[in-house]
């Protein structure tokens, strides 16, 4: 499932690629690949926006089947007791057969919507409800004790029976809920974009605290809560586009401590090993280790393009992908980059889009206030192969997804 378990710790026992060899394949789909990978087996299970969820034969890069829906599959598929199970934003969730690729069964929801403001991100006219073009994620499924949990563009967290597709019950918060549910000790853990984080009792669907992050009132930009929660001992760790990153103790929702980012979002979700918690910035460009029981940082480095998407790590190497087309490598011993691999759409557009220093040349992606070019801008911002996929290293392989269309397997 997302981040590889139900606490979301985004560490996996594969060997990994410490040291880059190659590709072992990619395959291509006919859409944008927002959505990360679920290996399990000899399979690789995946969304694309071309409306498919598709099964790939992990070895030879050849599609076993694909499942066709009517919207983009953005959502991370999780696999359990035989089946694939995910969301497309023609708001239906959806269970498969993980041999086939046939339905089992669907549940249609109150409505799938991003979230949406006023004036958002400063955008103009003022008076006008826009949808947000940075939220990008469905929310990932997380599958326990015979129920699968999963948030909702209608505001509604679900749990529904695994088998059956039945309701066993559904929270209500006040927005959109894109974040992925993690679970640990039979309490279920996610943020709302109405800026509170919840701790929901996995088995009743009852309440068990909430914390508030900030707010934005007047053009909606640090505000909401699109990255996943980790749970480790006892404590829960988010970022928000609040621009701070949180530690919450995870029976009372107490805040142990939080990490200013200064403006900019923390959109991905942390990985968190051996006592240090790993995560990445939007407009910073950064990447943060801190120290998991203090928040005091240990070491960061400074990249050229924005993070959306989640670190994964294996052994001593930690994997992300960037807005720049290129998935980093970072060696946590050496706290340096090992290698980078840049994707085909990146090599063939990003020199249009960046400045002789590699940044971002925003002026030539976003051309004026008016929301319809702010919608454009990251259209174009997101040409160049782009990585809003999350990693998943099974043995010496890494799986990713990217928005040039491909999802590759790196060795």
């Amino acid at each position: 499932m997302f981040r590889g378990n139900l606490a979301h710790t985004g560490v996996y026992d594969g060997l990994g690629v410490p040291k880059l060899t190659g590709i072992k394949w990619k395959f291509h789909t006919d859409g944008l690949i927002i959505s990360s990978p679920a290996v399990v087996n000899e399979s690789v299970f995946f969304g694309s926006t071309d409306g498919n969820l598709y099964a790939i034969d992990r070895n030879s890069g050849k599609m076993k089947w694909k499942f066709e829906t009517k919207a983009r599959v953005v959502s991370s598929p999780a696999v359990a007791g035989g089946l694939v199970y995910f969301s497309s934003y023609d708001g239906y969730f959806y269970a498969v057969d993980v041999a086939t690729g046939k339905l089992k069964w669907n549940f249609n929801n109150a409505g799938e919507r991003r979230f949406a403001a006023k004036h958002i991100h400063g955008s103009l006219p003022a008076g006008e409800t826009m949808p947000d073009p940075f939220d990008c994620y469905l929310s990932s499924p997380a599958v326990w004790n015979g129920a699968v949990y999963f948030g909702s563009g209608d505001g509604n967290v679900y749990a529904l029976n695994a088998t059956t597709g039945a309701v066993k019950w559904k929270f209500h918060t006040g927005d959109v809920v894109h974040a992925s549910p993690a679970i640990s000790g039979g309490t279920l853990f996610i943020g709302s974009w109405d800026s509170y984080f919840y701790a929901i009792d996995a088995a009743s669907g009852k309440e068990k605290w909430r914390f508030k992050t900030g707010e934005d009132p007047d053009i909606h930009n640090q505000v909401g809560i699109q990255s996943s929660a980790a749970v480790v001992d006892g404590t829960v760790y988010f970022g928000c586009r609040d621009s701070d990153f949180y530690a919450l103790d995870a029976t009372t929702g107490r805040k142990k401590w939080s990490f200013s980012n200064k403006g900019s979002w923390v959109v991905g979700s942390p990985a968190v090993l051996n006592g240090r918690v790993y995560f990445a910035t939007s407009d910073s460009e950064l990447f943060h280790a801190l120290d998991a029981a203090s928040g005091k940082e240990i070491f960061s480095l400074k990249f050229h393009y924005p993070f959306f998407a989640s670190p994964a790590v294996a052994g001593n190497t930690l994997y992300i992908g960037s807005h720049d087309g290129k998935l980093n490598a970072i060696d946590l011993k050496a706290q340096a980059r090992a290698w980078e691999f840049q994707t085909d759409g990146s090599r063939q557009k990003l020199a249009a889009f960046s400045k002789p220093d590699g940044s971002p040349n925003y002026e030539a992606v976003f051309h004026s206030s008016f929301y319809d070019d702010l919608v454009a801008g990251v259209a174009r911002m997101q040409s160049v192969g782009t990585i809003l996929s999350s990693p998943v290293i099974a043995g010496r392989v890494v799986y990713f997804g990217s928005n040039d269309g491909n999802l590759y397997a790196l060795m």
